[in-house]
């Protein structure tokens, strides 16, 4: 009976990690379980949508460089609150983009967040999203001395049919299809098989109190 509840054990244990490893290309026998969920969750805060911000992500040397609308958007989508002051929205930039990150939100507002003068507060501007959902898998994992370098593939899901979900590459390739009832792990099984088809951007993450984003650019 001992026996039977170690093994139970281990087999937890093995089907945990292969949750955290479902949007890993290349495994890194260095990175950790809990390092990959980070930045898998890190990455997802500023993964965006195509359609409202140009690019799901933008190259950039430095964060200050970065495009206008991708900063105030990623802003917006890791904000829970409807009415906002200006501190709260720098706060949260701040929070998300780090330190070095200077750039100074409008006090007039933008297309992200509307000013309303009756209340002194910022709304956050309604979006519509298209069909498509834009995807990155992660592909390598690197250790660096001031934190991760890594490489995602980038693809789309297409949701258009209504019987089944077009995988496309970022210039709107269909590489396969699966179906609607199909997992995601099935989706990134196409983009596995057709990796030299697929966008790809190398992502360095800074470790400060959280992970930051240092820079992007496209392989």
């Amino acid at each position: 009976m001992k026996k039977m509840f170690i093994i139970i054990f281990i087999l937890a244990i093995i089907f945990v990690g292969l949750l955290v490893y479902r949007k890993v290309g290349i495994r890194q026998n260095s990175i950790n379980v809990e390092e990959i969920s980070k930045i898998e969750e890190y990455i997802e805060k500023i993964y965006m949508w195509k359609e409202i911000t140009n690019e799901a992500l933008p190259t950039f040397d430095d964060i200050n460089q970065a495009d206008d609308i991708w900063i105030w958007e990623v802003t917006k989508k890791n904000l829970d609150e409807y009415e906002l002051t200006y501190d709260d929205i720098t706060s949260k930039a701040k929070e998300i983009f780090g330190g070095k990150f200077d750039k100074e939100f409008p006090r007039a507002g933008n297309s992200s967040f509307i000013y309303d003068e009756e209340i002194d507060k910022y709304i956050p501007s309604e979006i519509n999203i298209d069909e498509k959902e834009d995807c990155f898998l992660l592909d390598t994992i690197k250790k660096i001395s001031s934190g991760y370098e890594i490489t995602i593939i980038e693809y789309v899901e297409d949701y258009s049919n209504k019987d089944t979900v077009i995988i496309r590459n970022l210039q709107d390739e269909e590489l396969g299809r699966i179906a609607n009832s199909d997992n995601e792990s099935k989706a990134q099984e196409i983009v596995k098989q057709n990796k030299d088809r697929f966008t790809k951007k190398r992502i360095i993450l800074k470790e400060e109190d959280n992970l930051i984003v240092e820079k992007v650019e496209e392989i």
